[in-house]
């Protein structure tokens, strides 16, 4: 009993652990005052600054912008990609699955330095297009992961039977394996929205030319009281937040259609 208890205790302290900090940036965003530790009254006026602040207003276009297309192009190459590994070979497979592991399990400064030294030795100039290009490079193996366990739990036959039965190549992939993996793919975007729009080390050393996102924007009034900095964080766990509990809702609602439709 004593040892339920203690375990209880222990969850309930790293619960508040990590999520008071949270709720401390969200309460905060509504004070009336510059206060960051006293709340005075409730209030907008932070969110009102925020929004007419044209610096951060670009930063949460630039964000959402780079986020939404990075996932598009992500989503559609990672596909892909997962769709012919699994008819690739057994070496082949291997090497790529490897390959595709590397973003994941590099640290995102080496990740960082890397591509910045990159662009540097193809004299591109650093902006949105190489902001976007990093972002679609690391989001990519997050399409993969989410894609290739769907595959495999896929008959291995399904494929050559849409072909006997008269489908091209692409109306095989596009009608008969892509409807079977949706839920993958759709996870795998959500995946990637939230890794883009939470980005900050890769983020912060391949952007130029006043192409910052929220992250970054967030980074550089850390150093000077600012409250409008909670309005900002706050925006980013609200969408943060939603996009994680699609990531996991998605799943259990496909997984609750495909047995209703069992049973039907």
């Amino acid at each position: 009993m004593k040892g339920k208890f203690l375990r209880r205790l222990y969850i309930l302290a790293v619960m508040i652990f990590f999520y008071l900090p949270i709720i401390y940036t969200v309460v905060f965003s509504f004070n009336s005052s510059k206060s960051l530790s006293t709340f005075s009254g409730f209030s907008l006026q932070w969110y009102e600054k925020m929004f007419h602040n044209k610096d951060m207003v670009n930063s949460i276009f630039y964000t959402i912008a780079i986020a939404v297309l990075a996932t598009l192009v992500s989503t559609f190459v990672g596909t892909l990609t997962a769709i012919g590994l699994s008819k690739s070979g057994r070496i082949l497979k291997a090497a790529v699955e490897q390959v595709n592991d590397m973003p994941i399990m590099n640290p995102d400064i080496v990740t960082g330095i890397g591509l910045l030294m990159f662009f540097s030795t193809l004299a591109v100039k650093k902006g949105f297009m190489t902001l976007l290009l990093s972002h679609i490079m690391f989001c990519i193996p997050y399409v993969i992961l989410s894609v290739m366990p769907k595959l495999r739990s896929l008959d291995p036959n399904l494929l050559d039977a849409a072909l006997d039965l008269g489908c091209t190549p692409m109306q095989a992939v596009t009608k008969v394996i892509v409807p079977q993996i949706t839920s993958g793919i759709v996870s795998g975007a959500l995946i990637a929205f939230t890794m883009s729009f939470d980005d900050f080390v890769i983020s912060y050393f391949v952007t130029g030319s006043g192409v910052n996102n929220i992250s970054i924007m967030v980074y550089t009034m850390s150093k000077r009281i600012n409250p409008s900095i909670n309005a900002l964080s706050t925006v980013i766990i609200v969408i943060i937040t939603a996009a994680l509990i699609a990531i996991n809702l998605v799943p259990l609602l496909s997984e609750k259609n495909k047995n209703k439709n069992k049973g039907v």
